[in-house]
């Protein structure tokens, strides 16, 4: 939408901006809270090598107790019916439209968004200490938490406001390089000046790295052009974030790991479980503000303005790019899309490879033995339907998309 928003010369109104802001933080919520009870938390609960029928949601429920299951699930609705007031269903959003939002809020909705951020809150305060009980006071999770079987080191990409703390909606594309240090900041379609995108013969996902390094491979460590994208590259970009209770979450992680970055792929749980906290904290700041129900929540489409937009937002995965061309009329002639699973090809293969190399001997594989080989990749949270939009190797580089008339309604460029 953001990409649409520049096409069509309609930056948002206030009102509509605060209200796709809520709507998003939302979420967050429900997308994070999803992959930490159902993909992160049973490898820990459970046992990292305990058997698939039981290192699952259900398992993990079973360890934790029925009543507490019930009251997560019942403190995710609560995000659920967030998204479900603003978007108009509580999935596939309807309300989006270039320059605002579709509806108003009314001040009952209002009302309701606030007593619901406030079981998103605790959902958040919950998680934290479910991550505190069960595995930082557990020494064999801790030692994995900190050693070097998961430990990729990358480069990081995320979004930060002008204060340069995390944000997920709007702000500046920063880069920092495996110590820290900042390589380059971007914004909207100057991101083509850093990022390159490799194809390669054997994958259907494209593999990006920094242009400033240049392809060095599938190899981490000092002077590696691979970055990630997501919760942790998030929390190394940033220097914290906005709201109290994140901020105090965000400074016992450092304090764990001893300063940042952080290089540990496990830590995306626990980043993750940060910004579900923060999320909850910014839906009630934004819901607290009484003119987020103004009636100005769009403006009228009158053409095309530009024939290229560019949109950038952290999605829960990690950074999304949407790059559209159209025509005078609107009708989309190029795309190029990056999203949060192709920026972390590289950083995926590097963690698998290596857990697989410390686990696996003498070519002896057991349920057990791979599933700490999937521990590497799972904090990723991939998406392999969203990253191989583009067939490389497989298809022309240019595909064009006809109508039954024969004419070309659009080209799709792999890049």
């Amino acid at each position: 939408m953001k990409a649409a928003d520049e096409i069509y010369g309609l930056p948002p109104t206030e009102t509509a901006r605060k209200l796709r802001e809520i709507f998003y933080c939302a979420h967050y919520i429900e997308d994070h809270m999803e992959i930490i009870y159902a993909l992160g938390l049973p490898d820990f609960v459970c046992g990292p090598t305990a058997p698939p029928s039981e290192r699952n949601l259900i398992g993990l429920i079973k360890k934790v107790g029925i009543d507490v299951g019930k009251q997560v699930l019942k403190w995710r609705f609560s995000a659920v019916r967030i998204f479900e007031i603003l978007g108009g269903k509580p999935s596939h959003p309807v309300t989006a439209l270039p320059g605002g939002w579709s509806k108003r809020l009314t001040e009952e909705e209002r009302q309701e968004i606030l007593k619901y951020a406030d079981d998103c809150i605790e959902l958040g305060k919950f998680t934290l200490k479910v991550f505190r009980d069960l595995i930082l006071s557990n020494e064999q999770y801790v030692e994995l938490m900190k050693g070097d079987i998961y430990k990729v080191v990358v480069n990081y990409l995320g979004t930060v406001d002008e204060n340069g703390k995390v944000a997920y909606y709007d702000g500046t594309q920063r880069v920092v390089d495996i110590n820290g240090n900042e390589v380059c900041t971007f914004r909207g379609k100057d991101y083509l000046d850093h990022i390159a995108e490799r194809i390669l013969e054997w994958s259907y996902v494209k593999a990006p790295y920094l242009k400033k390094f240049g392809w060095k491979g599938f190899v981490d460590g000092e002077g590696t052009s691979l970055y990630s994208v997501g919760p942790l590259a998030r929390f190394n970009v940033g220097n914290g974030y906005d709201t109290p209770l994140a901020q105090e979450a965000y400074e016992e992680m450092v304090e764990f790991f001893g300063g940042k970055p952080i290089h540990n792929t496990l830590a995306y749980h626990w980043a993750r479980a940060i910004e579900m906290l923060h999320c909850a904290e910014k839906i009630k700041e934004l819901a607290s503000d009484e003119s987020i129900t103004s009636p100005d929540v769009r403006q009228p489409i009158n053409g095309v303005k530009k024939e290229e937009g560019v949109g950038i937002v952290e999605a829960a995965r990690g950074t999304l790019i949407h790059h559209y061309k159209v025509d005078e009329k609107g009708i989309v002639r190029d795309v190029n899309l990056i999203v949060a699973t192709t920026h972390n090809k590289g950083p995926i293969n590097v963690a698998v490879r290596r857990a697989a190399e410390n686990f696996i001997k003498n070519g002896k594989v057991d349920e057990g033995i791979l599933n700490m080989v999937e521990i590497a990749y799972r904090p990723y949270d991939l998406c392999l339907a969203c990253a191989s939009h583009a067939l490389p190797g497989r298809l022309p580089l240019e595909v064009e998309i006809r109508n039954p008339e024969g004419e070309v309604l659009a080209k799709l460029r792999n890049y």
